[in-house]
């Protein structure tokens, strides 16, 4: 099934010319199904490009997606217009009254920053609380599982003396876990970060806390909260092939000390185009999570958060 976007979202030609099924308002209106709800928290400065990693991975699931683009009602995107925010996204206070099957929070560039010390942390807060009452699932991504983590179990983030940065050789915990369903034992994954969430912090917040995916050099990637059906996903899955070296070359441009991502050119030469090693199980750990979406949420939307 195709997932349900707007016609003018600059991300409905990138997601058709990538062969990703899309569909109009009239189009959906036809099938007599209920189609799931996902709210995307977008929280990237470069809104578009994060619109289009998330949708081109909801998009690719056999089931009708309505995709909900939402945002921080106080805070200024720099890199976005503000044509762009009102056409497509509503603010969180617009849609808090609304219940969704599905829902996504992002990274933000404020990492480095104590928790309290973000300027819409207040607003973050109310945000992870109403996800308990409002939402039957939470895939919270990089600086966003690091927040959720925190807010919901106390765990701490650490710094770290360089950038996390590169392409990374995971592993898989849990063969039996629903979200790991077709991985492989091994496999890469992107990870671009500041900070950490170590796994003695995660053992002590509780036995509720699953760690489903890990890496010998770069630590934990992947976790599972049972009680609240949240995922807490540390790294970037959802990067484009370019990513990491669109972030390598901004800093290079800029003057700002920075190493070649890991295992990331071929031959560790940065005129030759990367190779995405990801893409697969990026699309395997999205499809899993919406696939136990439909699996396990009430048919009747009104009934989330009840349970």
């Amino acid at each position: 099934m195709p997932i349900k976007i707007p016609d003018t979202l600059p991300a409905f030609n990138t997601l058709i010319s990538e062969g990703v099924r899309v569909m109009t308002e009239t189009m959906a209106v036809r099938q007599d199904i209920r189609p799931l709800q996902i709210g995307l928290l977008n929280l990237m400065p470069n809104k578009i490009k994060t619109e289009v990693q998330m949708a081109r991975l909801v998009g690719a699931s056999p089931l009708q997606v309505e995709f909900s683009l939402v945002r921080i009602g106080g805070h200024k995107a720099k890199n976005t217009s503000e044509d762009h925010l009102l056409s497509f996204y509503e603010t969180w206070e617009e849609v808090k009254h609304r219940k969704f099957d599905g829902f996504i929070i992002t990274g933000a560039p404020v990492e480095t920053l104590p928790y309290e010390d973000v300027t819409y942390w207040q607003e973050m807060k109310e945000i992870f609380d109403w996800t308990t009452t409002n939402v039957h699932s939470t895939m919270n991504v990089c600086w966003g599982a690091m927040a959720a983590i925190y807010h919901f179990h106390g765990v701490p983030k650490h710094g770290l003396k360089e950038k996390a940065f590169g392409v990374y050789r995971h592993r898989n915990l849990s063969p039996a876990s629903v979200y790991l369903n077709g991985f492989s034992d091994d496999f890469q994954v992107p990870v671009s970060r500041w900070t950490e969430v170590r796994r003695e912090d995660v053992e002590k917040a509780g036995s509720d806390l699953e760690i489903l995916m890990e890496s010998d050099e770069m630590g934990l990637c992947l976790v599972h909260e049972r009680a609240g059906r949240r995922l807490f996903m540390f790294n970037h899955v959802e990067y484009d092939s370019t990513s990491l070296a669109d972030e390598y070359f901004r800093d290079v441009d800029a003057g700002i000390p920075i190493k070649m991502p890991h295992d990331y050119f071929p031959h560790n030469d940065d005129t030759l185009a990367p190779l995405n090693r990801w893409r697969g199980h990026a699309h395997l750990l999205f499809g899993n999570w919406i696939n136990e979406i439909y699996q396990t949420t009430p048919y009747d939307l009104e009934k989330i958060g009840t349970e």
